[in-house]
């Protein structure tokens, strides 16, 4: 609900701040990029360490205080973009320490039951406050007649709860210790599809089209009212938690062959979702959710496949680094071609997903 609530108005956000078009795309993009390559240190920390709980809940705790602090970015005049641009990378940061930890968690407790399904559901669950945090903050916004801070100085409840929640759950559910690590390979081996299918995902990330530009362009076009999207981000999520689950579902019955869905669906959000048209708009956004579904989900579950279980949050920090990179260039390139050539834009990222395509093939052809 925190953080997915503050990224369904970001875009309008950093628009009322005096940001550009390559502005959001950068500050969008180098938040995604945090997220990602900062996972480089915290998923070997967490191996290292065991602290995977530790590190969960310090993760966590930065979204849950740096979103409310956004609504003080209006009332500081020229500083508010700058201010802004910064809790919103670290917040990102934030994800980047806890989530290779919390994905270590939960790939133990979901090897019992099919790790396609496990991370499913974790996705679909995570996906219920996606939907209602966009929608407390889209009735907020009209309720406030448009205006943004109240909607995220809300957040700060749903954060309080977050956090209280974990601090009662930690001792019910153990976290993997040393002991548990007697067979862990040597450090810096991971297996060679591990790498192919990295850049794969890498080229799929960069390729796909962050919300920020897509609620910008649909904000700037006059094509949604402001109070209106952070209810298409909503919709984006419940697309998300859809694809998530039947994804999961075909992947332990099909396996990964499933994922070729993933660049399927990233080649088609640009052409839609930054059309002039409201349905196009509207039709782009979900499949952009129903995108991300498969991204957040089914993707880390053949991660875990791949990769020894003493190894596994150091696997999800170099997954996460090659995806950050990936994002930082993409969330740029997006930024400058929506400038130039709507057209350009969206045969580039096609392009790009069809070379993912190509990548996970060579990934899944290897013995």
């Amino acid at each position: 609900m925190v953080y997915e609530g503050a990224r369904s108005i970001t875009g309008p956000l950093l628009a009322g701040l005096g940001a550009s078009a390559l502005a959001v795309g950068l500050i969008t993009g180098a938040g995604e990029a945090a997220a990602l390559l900062l996972r480089l240190v915290s998923g070997p920390l967490a191996d290292r360490t065991a602290r995977y709980w530790g590190l969960t809940i310090l993760g966590y705790g930065l979204t849950a205080v740096c979103v409310p602090l956004l609504a003080l970015a209006p009332f500081l005049g020229g500083a508010g973009l700058a201010v802004a641009a910064v809790l919103i990378v670290a917040e990102r940061i934030g994800k980047a320490i806890r989530s290779p930890a919390k994905s270590a968690l939960l790939a133990s407790a979901a090897g019992a039951v099919g790790r396609g399904r496990g991370f499913a559901v974790h996705k679909a669950l995570d996906q219920v406050g996606a939907f209602a945090g966009p929608l407390l903050v889209a009735g907020i916004v009209a309720v406030a007649a448009g205006t943004v801070w109240p909607a995220l100085a809300s957040l700060a409840i749903p954060g309080a709860a977050a956090m209280l929640l974990l601090l009662w759950l930690r001792p019910r559910f153990p976290a993997p210790s040393h002991q548990d690590h007697k067979t862990k390979p040597a450090a810096g081996t991971l297996p060679r599809r591990f790498h192919w299918f990295a850049a794969s995902a890498g080229l799929a990330t960069g390729g796909l089209l962050t919300f920020g530009l897509i609620s910008y362009h649909a904000s700037q076009t006059g094509r949604l009212p402001i109070a209106l999207v952070p209810v298409l981000y909503a919709a984006a999520m419940a697309a998300g938690a859809v694809s998530a689950l039947a994804s999961g579902h075909l992947y332990d019955r099909w396996g990964a062959r499933v994922l070729y869905a993933l660049p399927a669906l990233a080649a088609a959000t640009p052409a839609l979702a930054l059309s002039g048209g409201t349905g196009a708009i509207v039709a782009g956004t979900l499949l952009w959710g129903a995108a991300t579904g498969v991204q957040d989900s089914t993707v880390k579950a053949l991660v875990a496949d791949l990769v020894p279980a003493p190894r596994r949050a150091t696997a999800y920090g170099v997954f996460a680094a090659v995806q950050g990179a990936a994002a930082l260039a993409g969330g740029a390139l997006a930024g400058v071609l929506y400038e130039q050539s709507l057209t350009t834009l969206a045969a580039v990222f096609a392009g790009t997903q069809v070379l993912s395509a190509v990548l996970l093939t060579v990934t899944l052809r290897m013995r």
